[in-house]
């Protein structure tokens, strides 16, 4: 027969245990289908989200899908139909090489060929299967997920490259709940 004194350790232990589970984020459904699809780890393709279109709402960090970044500038909209109107207007003023649209913040410039149209992008299934593939094909070249996310961002690589791995892993620990370096495989 446990004593009371038992009892309370064990529930104790119990509830230590459980905060410590909910540290790490479940990816919402589309994340965790649309990842699986491509070969993708679904934390993966949340964190690039996060880093790529968060927006704070209630004080939590979320991707938002109506995000445009027009050279440099981001810009969130309340509708898909805000969205389209504003990215058909920066295509034609910054040019698509300058427009990111969606969860994934994809490049017109770059991967325009595999929407239909430009604001096929800012539909949240599609941008989140084109940001997978593109992922998928960035981890096809070597190296960790993290590699894989700074050449997501700039193939290129260089400084832009190394800024973008250190802030997708900071969203990355989050979200898996382990508190990972750049350097980790």
């Amino acid at each position: 027969m446990a004593t009371p004194v038992i009892r309370f350790l064990a529930l104790v232990t119990a509830l230590l245990l459980c905060v410590s589970a909910r540290a790490a984020e479940e990816p919402p459904p589309a994340y965790q289908t649309i990842a699986i699809a491509h070969g993708v780890p679904s934390v993966v393709l949340y964190s690039v989200a996060l880093q790529e279109s968060g927006a704070r709402i209630r004080d939590q960090l979320v991707p938002w899908p109506w995000t445009l970044n027009v050279a440099g500038a981001g810009y969130r909209f309340a509708t898909r139909k805000d969205a389209c109107q504003a990215l058909m207007i920066a295509l034609v003023t910054a040019g698509p090489a300058r427009v990111d649209v969606g969860l994934g913040q994809t490049n017109i410039g770059a991967n325009g060929h595999r929407y239909s149209s430009p604001c096929e992008g800012l539909d949240p299934y599609k941008n989140l299967a084109v940001t997978a593939e593109i992922l998928s094909e960035q981890k096809a070249k070597g190296g960790s997920w993290i590699d894989a996310a700074g050449r997501y961002h700039r193939p290129a690589g260089g400084a832009p490259a190394a800024r973008y791995r250190e802030s997708f892993a900071r969203h990355l620990s989050r979200v898996t709940g382990i508190n990972l370096l750049v350097t980790n495989p």
